[in-house]
């Protein structure tokens, strides 16, 4: 591979106007792609082979109006009977009637009509029945609702809008430019000019332009959730700039040298873009393996994710050879210090520390992440809804006011649908039905039920005394399922639960389930992949061990902060509650990657310096200062990328942001830095065993560029330097590169 890579980065090198004007042409006609076959992204989370969506499914053909996107109009008084004077009754009335002639609306019942009014007559709510799906519900019709409706504030009456049609999701606050600001500064502070610490951005902006107009020209085509997008957006620019600073740091270390910048571009692109495609191969197979789970929205969201890699990786190694021959000796121009770096020194004293107390270090480091792993035992699973929107939106003040003036539970209808068509009596099997599910604790009222045209089927919506959210929703949902087998046996119906509540409860259970063999399939490509990369036993197992701890703590995390509302002042959550259910997987997917990235990194290292001849503690040190600033420097800006979304107010959006910076955070410094260099110690020479009939079949992955550096060595008649993991020699030596006089010598 590297020999390959070697070829490439020398080709792009060379014909840099054509490379550049290549991915011009790519970025644009991507841009023109998505504005011609661009649709809309879809909102709805549906899981098919669960009950819900089984039983939705089959309820379609009776019912349309359950394909249909729904909304609530809220009219809310200040005082008690408020809705119910004379003076509300006319101006909601006639606001219902300015509704039904809004473009797109199919039905809206007069709450007064149907008693949909409070208990204390406060509130009054109108349930309105769109013509089209969800996804087809455009904003002009959403508008046009809401320009019907706010009228009814001159009678004193509240507006306000929840249903799934108010209900965002995936909403990018903008938060994502502090992460970027901080991610300038790391790259420049770690690599010291502003021309270097522009290109990573620069090849990012460019690599997620791709992805992103990609996706968007796809979502006219396939159904791609709204999630997708946001999703990739995220990993393509964490991803982006920290392969784009690997191999630029590899390149100032060669010009550094006195290769010529050809030469260099080229030995960068070999090596630390073998370690650049090796991990971008680790976090696209992971994503992809989301596939595992067989939950169709979650595949195209790992799809999308890994997409936005391919083409980092892509950029990485083609476009980035391309600008540092445009860059030339001038990459290291612009400096914005004044002395060289010392980090290289920082490295090799920490790393010496944790040698020497290796014991003291794990029992520390693993003491600290159990602590920070033990919420997640009482993890809990769920989607957002109208209630975990930020407060002050449509959705969340809609959401707030039912709960206030009707209660929790009408927040989470159940639809219990009642096939009767092998009864003898449909009728009669409908009304045992309903006096059954009555009787059931956690139920607060029925409505009555519709019949279809046929007589034979019948919807029943069940009220229950909690909300979405609760444990107890979710018992009562197990209830109604396990009336079933006696109710066909005394009625001669059959009954199946399904709504948007239930539909939710299915999908965070199916999700719980996918995650023990998604986590098996994953611990097992790590394994493997380091097993080849470094041809050793106890290595891989360390990264295994490593990166299940990673997990844990992030999830631990997330439960103590989302699910119990620990910093609740400081994140500011929309609302404490269960974890949004694709969190985890989506956490183990993207989290294994990245830390196989910074195990290749820093491991690499000390597989190179042992190779050399080092002993086995001194290659750990010596591959903690190659390696330590470049994954600190990768760290930081993928924390940043990560906690920037955190400052929005999405609630997917934000536990992901979350999750994903916490994980990183975890894996970087204590993980990779401490408790790897801390195991290695104490494994001395064993860390580098491997069977010897293992050795003789596996393939040799030349991830390092060993074998290329020896031929190129071979073929230029003079020394090559060894390769390291370094970021820049010049850290250690005290000289800047700007002030060397590069010597160009042929290789």
């Amino acid at each position: 591979m590297a020999t390959y890579l070697y070829r490439l980065g020398r080709y792009c090198h060379d014909r840099r106007r054509a490379v550049l004007a290549v991915w011009i042409a790519v970025l644009l006609a991507a841009v023109a792609a998505a504005g011609a076959f661009a649709g809309s992204t879809s909102d709805e989370f549906k899981v098919p082979g669960t009950e819900a969506q089984r039983t939705l499914n089959r309820v379609k053909e009776a019912f349309p109006a359950q394909d249909h996107g729904s909304a609530q109009v809220v009219f809310a008084a200040d005082a008690a009977g408020g809705a119910d004077t004379p003076e509300a009754r006319a101006a909601v009335s006639a606001a219902v009637t300015r509704i039904a002639a809004a473009p797109g609306v199919a039905a809206v019942p007069d709450p007064y009509t149907t008693g949909a009014v409070s208990p204390d007559g406060r509130m009054a709510i109108a349930l309105v029945e769109f013509d089209r799906s969800l996804a087809d519900v455009t904003a002009r019709q959403r508008d046009a609702v809401r320009d019907a409706a706010e009228p009814a504030g001159d009678a004193g009456l509240e507006v306000a809008y929840g249903g799934d049609v108010y209900t965002e999701m995936a909403v990018v606050d903008g938060g994502e430019a502090i992460g970027l600001a901080v991610a300038a500064v790391v790259l420049l502070v770690t690599l010291g000019t502003l021309v270097s610490a522009g290109l990573p951005l620069l090849t990012a902006f460019v690599g997620v332009g791709v992805a992103m107009a990609g996706i968007l020209a796809l979502s006219g085509t396939f159904e791609i959730i709204t999630t997708a997008p946001v999703l990739a957006l995220m990993v393509g620019l964490a991803v982006g700039i920290d392969y784009a600073l690997f191999i630029v740091s590899r390149h100032r270390r060669h010009l550094a040298e006195g290769l010529p910048p050809g030469e260099a571009a080229a030995r960068a692109n070999a090596t630390a873009g073998s370690a650049v495609v090796f991990a971008g191969l680790t976090v696209v197979v992971a994503l992809a393996g989301l596939a595992v789970a067989g939950v169709p929205f979650l595949t195209v969201m790992g799809l999308a994710a890994s997409g936005a890699v391919v083409v980092a990786v892509l950029v990485a190694i083609t476009l980035l050879p391309a600008l540092l021959g445009f860059a030339g000796h001038r990459l290291n121009r612009l400096p914005v210090r004044r002395t060289p770096a010392r980090e290289g020194a920082v490295g090799e004293r920490w790393a010496r520390f944790v040698v020497r107390r290796p014991v003291a270090v794990l029992l520390i480091g693993l003491a600290a992440l159990v602590t920070l792993a033990l919420p997640a035992a009482d993890l809990r699973l769920g989607l957002p809804g109208g209630g975990s929107q930020a407060t002050g939106t449509d959705a969340r003040e809609a959401y707030d006011l039912v709960a206030e003036g009707f209660g929790e539970g009408f927040n989470a209808p159940l639809v219990v649908a009642v096939d009767a068509r092998g009864a003898a009596d449909p009728g009669a099997a409908f009304g045992a039905v309903s006096d059954r599910l009555a009787e059931l604790p956690g139920v607060a009222t029925l409505f009555p039920p519709t019949v279809d045209a046929e007589g034979g089927t019948a919807l029943v919506t069940v009220i229950p005394h909690t909300g979405p959210d609760d444990p107890a929703t979710k018992d009562l949902v197990e209830a109604i399922r396990e009336q079933r087998g006696d109710l066909q046996d005394t009625t001669g119906a059959r009954i199946d639960v399904t709504g948007t509540t239930a539909a939710n409860i299915d999908v965070s259970a199916k999700l719980g389930q996918a995650l023990p063999p998604f986590l098996a399939v994953i611990v097992g490509i790590a394994f493997v992949l380091l097993a080849l990369a470094f041809r050793s036993v106890l290595v891989p197992l360390k990264a295994v061990v490593g990166f299940l701890l990673s997990v844990m703590a992030s999830l631990g995390a997330v439960v103590a902060v989302y699910q119990w509302g620990w910093l609740d002042a400081v994140i500011d959550v929309p609302k404490v509650g269960p974890v949004v259910s694709f969190v985890p997987i989506l956490l183990i997917g993207v989290l294994f990657g990245l830390a196989m990235d910074y195990e290749l990194f820093v491991v690499s290292g000390m597989k190179e310096q042992y190779a050399h001849g080092t002993s086995a503690r001194e290659a750990v040190v010596g591959g903690v200062r190659n390696g330590g600033r470049v994954v600190t420097a990768a760290a930081l800006i993928m924390v940043s990328v990560f906690g920037s979304f955190v400052f929005g107010h999405d609630p997917i959006v934000q536990p992901i942001g979350f999750a994903l910076a916490v994980g990183v955070l975890v894996d970087a410094f204590v993980v990779r830095m401490a408790l790897v260099p801390a195991a290695m110690a104490l494994f001395g020479k064993a860390a580098w065993w491997f069977p010897r009939r293992l050795d003789k079949v596996v393939p040799h992955v030349d991830m390092e560029g060993e074998r290329l550096m020896a031929r190129l060595a071979r073929d230029s008649a003079q020394p090559v330097p060894p390769v390291t993991n370094a970021l820049d020699e010049e850290a250690r030596s005290g000289e800047s590169s700007d002030e060397r006089q590069p010597t160009r010598t042929r290789a």
